[in-house]
């Protein structure tokens, strides 16, 4: 397995709200460069648009403490899609055919393992952002690998 080097560490913070208000900063400040989806743009995918609203919107649909675990990776994981050039693991969506689930790793410069996770549909070839993952998170996705194969 090949990972990225992120250039940028996980964020910091001793709770809930110190952590949100840094990722949503981060959010808010790629969201003001755009009047419709904010996005940013990807190495891999020849700069073609990885729009991310997508993300919030699982995020919120965890728990307290896994939106936190999450929160922190979310540089990491815009370092990695903007410049990443390493060929993810990407297999198409077991319970929609219509979508190709790409999944990216990377390495922090604390190097914690995490993961990226894009949605691509097949029809119209937009790319979204579903998820962003340390790798504790990882063996409990893998367990539930239906989703994935």
């Amino acid at each position: 397995m090949s990972a990225y080097k992120t250039k940028v560490n996980p964020l910091t913070g001793s709770d809930y709200k110190e952590i949100s208000q840094k990722a949503l900063f981060l959010y808010k400040k790629i969201k003001k460069k755009t009047k419709r989806r904010p996005y940013i743009r990807s190495a891999y995918f020849d700069k073609q648009k990885i729009f991310l609203g997508l993300f919030w919107s699982h995020l919120y649909q965890k728990n307290y403490w896994d939106q936190i675990r999450r929160m922190k990776f979310f540089a990491c994981g815009l370092d990695l899609i903007s410049r990443s050039r390493i060929t993810p693991t990407s297999k198409e969506n077991v319970d929609k055919s219509e979508e190709i689930l790409h999944r990216f790793s990377g390495i922090t410069l604390n190097n914690e393992i995490f993961f990226v996770q894009i949605k691509e549909s097949k029809h119209n070839g937009q790319k979204w952002l579903i998820s962003i993952f340390p790798l504790e998170d990882a063996k409990h996705f893998n367990k539930q690998k239906k989703a994935f194969r």
